[in-house]
């Protein structure tokens, strides 16, 4: 599983993106860092919450996409968001809207630059990959991407 976007696929997101503010904050962290959301997602995360440690041997990174899997799975109307944006990428408005549900959605509160993240991960894995892939109790399961 590859975390990482290219360059192609960061160009596309801040072209598609443009009028989407927080998004901006988001591809630039992005671009920093070469593509990779993982690190991405945790110097957003920092900058928005301050440094966290965690007690288990997981990266900030897991745990959240671990703690968003349900909701994020068993939604059928956010699956059916990030379905309609599939089906017409080059839509900003459905890819906006789809992040904006994904804040909407969780439980826990997610700064939009962050749900950017997470939503152009989810894209890039695809959702039902995701959903599998980040299924509780499947031992052996690592949920950090392959690079």
């Amino acid at each position: 599983m590859n975390a990482q976007l290219t360059h192609e696929e960061i160009d596309s997101a801040r072209e598609l993106l443009q009028e989407y503010q927080p998004a901006n904050k988001a591809i630039d962290a992005i671009e920093r860092h070469h593509g990779n959301l993982e690190t991405s997602f945790e110097e957003l995360w920092i900058e928005k919450n301050g440094t966290s440690t965690t007690k288990e041997k997981k990266s900030l990174w897991e745990i959240t996409l671990e703690v968003l899997r349900e909701e994020i799975c068993s939604d059928e109307g956010f699956r059916a968001r990030l379905g309609e944006y599939t089906k017409s990428p080059e839509n900003a408005v459905l890819l906006t809207t789809a992040i904006t549900s994904l804040i909407a959605l969780t439980a826990i509160p997610i700064d939009p630059s962050i749900a950017t993240i997470i939503i152009l991960y989810i894209l890039k894995i695809g959702l039902n990959v995701y959903c599998k892939y980040t299924e509780p109790g499947d031992k052996g399961v690592n949920l950090a991407p392959v690079n």
